[in-house]
């Protein structure tokens, strides 16, 4: 069985910072691609950082670039969302989730159960 566990959500003010974990269990985070996806009611799910199985390559969604974060502890066999200068727009449950592809996190293997963001005032 393949389990993928996030954590680390919270609230936090506009500019404050969280980081998010996924804990995999059942297959190694060093050999396909991990992605974090965001939710927010009423709107598609947004991929909004991925990592690759082959040389930890990085893909960002243009509206994270340069805020967050996604790198891998593979001892540890998790993955990391560093978020910093969190706006309101990035409210919503991240969700974490692991494809069978070296490169393209699709989003279409497995999903974690998903961890909560809020941001603001």
């Amino acid at each position: 069985q393949v389990y993928l566990v996030e954590s680390g959500g919270g609230s936090v003010h506009p500019g404050g910072s969280l980081q998010l974990s996924c804990r995999v269990s059942g297959l190694s985070v060093k050999d396909y691609a991990i992605g974090w996806f965001h939710q927010t009611p009423g709107k598609e799910r947004d991929l909004v950082a991925c990592i690759s199985s082959e040389e930890e390559s990085t893909y960002y969604g243009d509206s994270v670039k340069g805020r967050f974060a996604i790198s891998r502890d593979d001892a540890k066999n998790t993955v990391y969302l560093q978020m910093n200068s969190l706006k309101l727009e990035d409210t919503g449950v991240y969700h974490c989730t692991l494809d069978y592809t070296v490169y393209f996190c699709g989003g279409n293997d497995y999903w974690g159960q998903g961890t909560q963001v809020a941001v603001s005032p």
